[in-house]
């Protein structure tokens, strides 16, 4: 089944771009937009996998429609830039954007971003579905951060040390948890301590 996406961006051309790039990768555009309350309205209709927004729009900012979207945790979020400053990437990811991208972008730099995004958004549903499974005094927001910290932790000593791409890290993490019935904070932190490696478990 093909995946979903909205396009929120307020350029008209770069919105067929979008559309055109998206629809030759076999996904399918269930809504678009010039405007950033217009992307949070289709996003609850349609629950895409993916929604992509443009920082500058109007109606809504990108980075504030990303906080609605994300708040439903329905679907990934890309952001579209065309400012590369440190501080607004932090922004975007502080709002829940998963990957960013700068315009004016190429062809072949949209489909990984993409990828990140979709990649990261299922590792979030994976660990909040595993803190739903704990007990409620282990369930505090403090608690999944924490959890997410040391889990990008490990990917990162993964990526490094085993060349590993970044959804294959995070699947051995995920793997080596159920196989083992622990967590995957648990399984972040041998990794990150040198006690487990991929081949070595």
């Amino acid at each position: 089944m093909a995946r979903t996406v909205v396009i929120a961006e307020d350029e008209a051309i770069v919105r067929l771009d979008l559309r055109e790039i998206l629809e030759e990768n076999g996904f399918e555009v269930v809504g678009e937009t010039g405007r950033g309350d217009e992307a949070v309205a289709l996003a609850k209709e349609h629950e895409p996998d993916l929604a992509i927004l443009d920082i500058k729009m109007p109606g809504l900012d990108g980075l504030s429609a990303a906080r609605e979207i994300n708040a439903s945790r329905r679907s990934a979020v890309l952001i579209l830039t065309a400012f590369s400053q440190r501080n607004l990437i932090e922004e975007a990811r502080d709002a829940g954007a998963l990957a960013y991208l700068v315009k004016p972008f190429q062809q072949e730099e949209l489909m990984p971003a993409i990828e990140v995004a979709l990649g990261r958004f299922a590792e979030m549903q994976a660990l909040e579905a595993e803190n739903a499974s704990l007990s409620d005094d282990k369930r505090s927001l403090e608690e999944q951060l924490e959890t997410r910290r040391w889990v990008d932790r490990a990917k990162g000593k993964l990526m490094d040390d085993h060349q590993l791409s970044e959804a294959d890290a995070f699947s051995f993490i995920q793997q080596s948890a159920m196989n083992r019935r622990t967590t995957m904070r648990e399984v972040a932190k041998e990794v990150v301590d040198g006690t487990l490696a991929p081949g070595a478990a």
